[in-house]
């Protein structure tokens, strides 16, 4: 192992930040190069200044940035300070708050608004906003005070906020056992061929790239968590689709991967490769056009519409809906006008 032992303080005072197993099948990588596929929002730069100051161990020893990861290699990442994610403080943020009571409130969170802090993103979030808005919110399973579900940085949409431990352990319950309702708004790349479907596939952390999650099938179908999205055709736009999909589960990225999975990514969806053009012309003015569509909404086109739920207290189900949000409205009116040229 190309290792050396740097002037380091006791690692019992070390916190550990990232911890990874490589997969048994990874050829010979840099860690440093390794790392950008894991850790969010790392670049090369800093990556190779960690492991400069000794933070980066490998079989719990410290290695340089050139050492090349072999498989089952145990890759830890530690520092002096504990992540800046379990530093919780509040914010004066604005949120659009649809439903409020003494149990629970409902949030229409806006796009490029993250749920909670992770690396790269310490404050200006959901939690943030909510923790200074309410005192002693309930801790969920992961530690995350009021959160019963979450969305992506990038999707907008509804979510539900518990404020007392009992409706985080009711509400909760009823994600899990599948009994909450959830839609989302999508435009997906592609004609999607058949009016309605269902996706089926477990969902779990891409072996080559952490990033992203991705459907295991064939010998490896035993892998990662049961998933299913209903889907159904709202208005086919000729290179793309706008779809309903209700979730039976809630994993990560879960629409996003089950999408890209059958054929069709999501559009503008970076992560996952639908900020190309996936479908269509090779026409200049075609891509001059889908430039545009990028540029009205610059995020993947997912809004998490609709959401139902049994109140924790009452007993009464609720069922709350909100507007597209305007830059996806755009975007689709684009898409429609092009549509119907296309068709005269």
């Amino acid at each position: 192992m190309d290792a050396y032992t740097p002037q380091l303080p006791d690692e019992d005072n070390l916190y550990e930040h990232h911890a990874f197993t490589v997969d048994k099948g990874q050829t010979p990588l840099r860690i440093d190069k390794y790392l950008m596929n894991f850790v969010e929002n790392a670049t090369r730069n800093k990556i190779q200044a960690a492991a400069k100051n000794g933070s980066i161990f490998v079989n719990d020893v410290p290695v340089k940035s050139n050492y090349k990861v072999k498989p089952f290699d145990a890759i830890r990442v530690l520092f002096t300070h504990p992540p800046f994610e379990n530093l919780l403080v509040g914010e004066d943020i604005d949120i659009d708050v649809v439903y409020e009571d003494d149990d629970l409130l409902v949030v229409n969170k806006a796009p490029g608004m993250v749920v909670h802090p992770g690396h790269g993103n310490y404050s200006g979030t959901l939690i943030n906003a909510l923790i200074h808005r309410f005192d002693n919110l309930p801790n969920n399973s992961s530690e995350r005070p009021g959160l019963v579900h979450r969305i992506d940085k990038d999707t907008s949409g509804l979510l539900v906020v518990a404020k007392t431990e009992e409706a985080m352990a009711h509400l909760s319950l009823q994600f899990a056992n599948k009994t909450s309702e959830r839609e989302y708004v999508a435009i997906v790349w592609g004609n999607v061929k058949e009016d309605s479907g269902t996706v089926e596939g477990n969902i779990g952390r891409h072996p080559k790239n952490r990033l992203q999650n991705t459907v295991f099938f064939g010998d490896d179908e035993d892998k990662g968590k049961p998933a299913v999205t209903h889907y159904s055709v709202l208005e086919r736009l000729g290179y793309v689709t706008l779809l309903s999909c209700k979730l039976e589960t809630g994993r990560t990225h879960q629409i996003r991967v089950h999408m890209k999975h059958i054929g069709h990514t999501l559009f503008n969806d970076e992560r996952y490769g639908g900020e190309k053009v996936l479908k269509g012309t090779t026409f200049t003015k075609y891509k001059q056009f889908v430039d545009n569509c990028f540029k009205v909404l610059p995020r993947q086109a997912l809004h998490a519409k609709t959401l139902g739920f049994v109140h924790p207290t009452t007993g009464e189900f609720m069922r709350f809906d909100s507007e597209i949000p305007e830059d996806m409205q755009q975007c689709i009116e684009k898409w429609k006008v092009y549509s119907k040229h296309q068709e005269l």
